[in-house]
């Protein structure tokens, strides 16, 4: 029956366990059962929590919205109290460390009745674009597992990718919901800044680019798993507007004629795009005519600045980075050194050192300007904006290590693959990935849809529109739970 409820999405699951179809348990025994077959090539999740998931699955579950539903965390950006937590790091995985509380949002997700049976791979502290860190290895795509699953949230993916569990937590600083969801075939929302408690940990984290959610393989669940985890948490410095209805009311609503823009070249100043991923965005833009959507070619100028608009996304990461490393060695008790981390680390948490209080406050003066260049073309009357999620085909495994001691000789390299996402954790606007194309070697090319500010709700109506109209829960990774084949 593992392979039957591996099709099901958390939804259907949960609707499954309240029409007495199914038990937790038994969802919960077929998700570890899954895990057991396909995590040796696929290497999505580094800590089974397999005996604690029956435990709870056998107790009495909160009556929420997806109880007894399989789940996975990210092994970032989400603590459980009493379970390892890594990040990602070889020192805290060599400390055994284990934090004494949780976050709202792992409360949140128990409260909603999910089970957690693990924990996914991340690169460390979730600085790359591909999920293959030294502590644990990198984690390998369903489709093909010569090729990346993204980063950095790619155990997640690649774990729901093949059907392990329907969704898993994700969190996004420039792109990490959104890139592995696009590399693995998957649904990625990134909610607009505030709309995810980040507490008790952080009021705000990377001045408020990073925030989580899940990645999915249905719209309805990545609706209704926001609708579980939004809102205002007590000592949140900010919060998203409110939405007027629950988001997965939004579904069964018609998303009107938007007027929709589309961007089938790179930035100013970044590679070009592959020829794949341009003939993506103006398929896409053909399939939105066809739904009777306004469609031009157009974008916001300042999307244009891209060498600039990097730069300054780099202070960012580079002082955070410094902290963070500051952080950790006060929670293990001893300084964190060079050899305790990985070169590219060093090296970015290096530069945040180098820079000054007022360069800091300066750049991020800066950042609040280019957002308000930015946001001005939604409120010039553009409803939406599709790019390609990234600007190529998933790459293949190894490819963006080759990070030399200083950290910049893969800079280009990764910035040119991510010139369409870290944009949208600078403005905190609502980005969502849809698995909507795939190139001729059979990889998922993801499409990028951004709304304005707070407008999860527009998202979430063309997504559900665009899934009815070309749909893709049918399709079947090479590693998937029912045919596990060579990648």
């Amino acid at each position: 029956m593992s392979d039957e409820l591996a099709a099901l999405d958390a939804t259907e699951a949960a609707r499954w366990v309240r029409e007495g179809r199914v038990s937790p348990r038994e969802l919960v025994d077929g998700a570890i059962a899954r895990i057991e077959k396909l995590n040796g090539p696929l290497n999505a999740v580094i800590t089974p929590l397999f005996e604690a998931a029956r435990s709870a699955a056998d107790a009495a579950l909160p009556d929420g919205p997806f109880r007894g539903v399989p789940f996975l965390l990210k092994d970032l950006d989400a603590l459980s109290a009493g379970e390892p937590f890594h990040a990602g790091m070889a020192f805290l995985k060599q400390a055994d460390y284990r934090p004494g509380h949780s976050s709202y949002l792992t409360e949140k997700y128990r409260d909603a009745g999910l089970v957690t049976v693990g924990k996914t791979n991340t690169p460390e502290l979730g600085l790359q674009v591909t999920t293959e860190p030294d502590a644990y290895g990198p984690s390998r795509n369903p489709w093909n597992t010569e090729y990346s699953t993204g980063g950095s949230s790619g155990g997640s993916a690649a774990a729901v990718a093949a059907g392990m569990v329907p969704a898993a937590h994700a969190s996004d600083g420039g792109g990490s919901i959104r890139v592995p969801a696009s590399e693995c075939g998957l649904v990625g929302l990134k909610p607009s800044r505030g709309r995810v408690s980040l507490g008790p940990e952080y009021g705000d984290y990377w001045d408020g680019l990073v925030i989580s959610h899940v990645v999915s393989r249905s719209v309805r669940d990545t609706a209704g798993l926001l609708d579980a985890v939004a809102g205002e948490m007590p000592g949140d410095p900010y919060t998203a507007r409110p939405p007027i209805r629950a988001y997965v009311d939004e579904l069964t609503r018609e998303p009107g004629r938007l007027r929709i823009g589309l961007m089938t070249r790179s930035p100013a100043g970044a590679p070009d795009c592959d020829a794949e991923c341009v003939g993506a965005v103006e398929a896409t833009g053909r399939l939105l005519e066809s739904l009777g959507h306004d469609v031009s070619i157009a974008h916001p100028d300042a999307l244009d600045e891209h060498i600039r608009l990097v730069a300054g996304f780099s202070v960012v990461v580079g002082c955070w980075t410094a902290k963070a490393l500051d952080y950790w060695g006060e929670e293990i008790g001893r300084p964190i050194l060079a050899e305790d981390v990985e070169p590219g680390t060093w090296s970015i948490a290096q530069r945040g050192r180098e820079l000054s209080a007022n360069q800091y406050l300066a750049n991020a003066d800066w950042l609040h300007a280019w957002s308000r260049r930015m946001a001005a073309w939604w409120a010039g009357g553009f409803d939406l904006l599709v790019t390609p999620t990234l600007a190529t085909p998933p790459p293949r495994i190894g490819e963006l290590r080759g990070i030399s001691d200083d950290g910049r000789s893969a800079e280009e390299k990764i910035f040119g693959l991510i010139s369409f996402t870290p944009q949208f954790n600078v403005t905190g606007q609502p980005a969502i990935s849809l698995p909507l194309a795939w190139s001729e070697n059979g990889l998922p090319i993801g499409l990028q849809f951004v709304a304005a500010s707070a407008r999860e709700d527009v998202l979430l109506r063309i997504a559900a529109q665009l899934e009815q109209a070309q749909p893709w829960a049918d399709r079947r990774p090479a590693h998937w739970s029912g045919s596990q084949v060579a990648g």
